[in-house]
């Protein structure tokens, strides 16, 4: 079957056109997405919970409201997935974790609960590190998360198993969380586009580790398809207690814009960080682009200083935090990275911390001031190209954390700002490689209008099958 015609090729909004003329049904998708899931993940382990009996009734019943007219939403049939640290009813939640166990949850949390009134077709779980504490994903409950594009090699975290799930199409759309470039960096590593909306936009419960850090967003193949993701879950839930109104009617309202007018600020290393040469020259390449495209570019060297402290006040905290509330016995069950970081902050002061919120409180302002002088402030996604799996950072490598090697991603959770991933080409070992564009709050729509421009001029390549040794491309 040629890509024309296998429906496991296809986008959400391919899908959705195809379901309103009758040339396919949501049966025939959801089983073009299982077909994949069994397939391919065997060797890239991004689904951890696959839900086939469940997909096919929901399916069953899509197809018969669409043979009625009466499709719930655009994505009514679409398969979807959500990422394993978000409850869905009548699935497990083991958040990567030996402390959780396979219980099915009762309740679904906002972004599952969304997509199933919208009638999407929930296929299962992906894969996260444990509680989603690090920018890999491995844990001690389902494995590693290899990356398609070279199964030797991690796909990025937290949201790995979503972004290598993204990748293959085992289902059009996935949901991710990003508290620290858990969306943007698996994103970037497996050529897929990624959105951390604004803070508050798509709600969220229960809470995450770290809450005023954290994002749930789409990872997709397309700009479109993240736009009807964004239609469906951002909406306001009373239940979230960070959930902010405001967001916009239609998310893809801005899309057909194109780039002219736009003022983009090009950081090449946000004044700081240490890229790898394929990467900036990728980034570069794509910067030169979006000023093709009518973008008024201007390369400058933001001077926020080094966000990495803040950052680590509240990352590592929500590691003490949890540390603290186990037993001896427990606390041997966790992950030891995580364990590192609780202990840390073990001995941070009230008055550490309290320095630490304010120095948030002043890289925010610094980064809205910025946003006065540009609409869209451009880096690259990652520092470096995707590296051997089952490692929280390149082995051989002086690096000890992996916010190191994705100093980008952390100051836009620091701030609450909208940014992106967005897919610019490869390495010469044929690795992906994204720039991120970010803005100010509550500029979502130029974010994605911009993303949109530049991946209709420039669209992104998919892995067909798995590749183990790197020569997909």
């Amino acid at each position: 079957m040629s890509d024309e015609s296998d429906l496991g090729t296809f986008t959400a909004a391919q899908l959705g056109a195809a379901f309103e003329a009758g040339d396919a049904s949501p049966l025939e998708a959801t089983r073009a997405a299982l077909d994949r899931i069994e397939r391919f993940n065997p060797a890239v382990n991004a689904y951890v919970h696959v839900d086939a009996e469940g997909a096919e009734k929901a399916a069953r019943a899509s197809a018969r409201r669409w043979g009625r007219g009466e499709q719930l939403s655009p994505i009514d049939g679409v398969p979807v997935s959500l990422k394993d640290l978000t409850e869905v009813a009548g699935m497990p939640a083991r958040e990567g974790s030996l402390l959780t166990s396979d219980a099915l949850c009762e309740r679904d949390a906002p972004p599952a609960a969304r997509l199933r009134e919208a009638g999407a077709v929930i296929l299962g779980k992906t894969n996260t590190p444990e509680y989603g504490w690090k920018g890999v994903t491995d844990n001690r409950v389902f494995g590693a998360t290899f990356n398609p594009w070279d199964t030797r090699l991690t796909p990025g975290g937290s949201s790995g198993g979503a972004g290598a799930a993204a990748a293959l199409n085992m289902g059009s759309l996935h949901q991710g969380g990003d508290s620290g470039g858990s969306i943007r960096i698996p994103a970037a590593f497996t050529g897929t586009f990624g959105f951390k909306p604004t803070f508050g936009w798509t709600p969220q419960w229960p809470p995450a580790k770290a809450p005023s850090l954290s994002h749930i967003g789409p990872m997709t193949r397309t700009v479109e398809d993240a736009v009807l993701m964004l239609n469906v879950i951002g909406r306001y839930d009373h239940r979230d207690p960070y959930a902010a109104r405001g967001m916009p009617d239609d998310w893809g309202a801005s899309l057909g814009e194109g780039l002219k007018g736009l003022r983009i600020a090009f950081s090449p290393d946000l004044g700081c960080a240490n890229v790898h040469p394929q990467i900036a020259s990728r980034v570069r390449e794509a910067a030169q682009q979006l000023e093709e495209l009518g973008a008024e570019i201007e390369e400058i060297s933001p001077d926020i200083g080094d966000p990495i402290e803040p950052f680590q006040n509240i990352w590592f905290t929500a590691s003490r935090d949890l540390y603290l509330s186990l037993s001896k016995n427990d606390r041997q069950k966790l992950d030891t990275g995580l364990v590192d970081n609780a202990i840390r902050a073990e001995n941070w002061t009230a008055v550490d911390l309290f320095r630490g919120l304010t120095k948030r409180a002043e890289l925010t302002q610094q980064l809205e001031k910025f946003n006065q002088d540009y609409h869209l402030l451009m880096t690259p996604s990652v520092a470096i190209p995707p590296f051997e799996a089952n490692h929280d950072v390149p082995p051989g490598s002086e690096m000890t954390d992996w916010t190191e090697w994705s100093p980008f991603t952390y100051p836009f959770n620091l701030s609450q700002q909208p940014a992106a991933s967005i897919p610019c080409g490869f390495t010469s070992d044929g690795l992906p490689v994204g720039f991120q564009l970010a803005g100010g709050k509550h500029d979502d729509l130029r974010v994605l209008r911009a993303s949109h421009a530049y991946m209709s001029a420039h669209p992104a390549r998919f892995p067909s099958v798995p590749d183990p040794s790197g020569t997909t491309v």
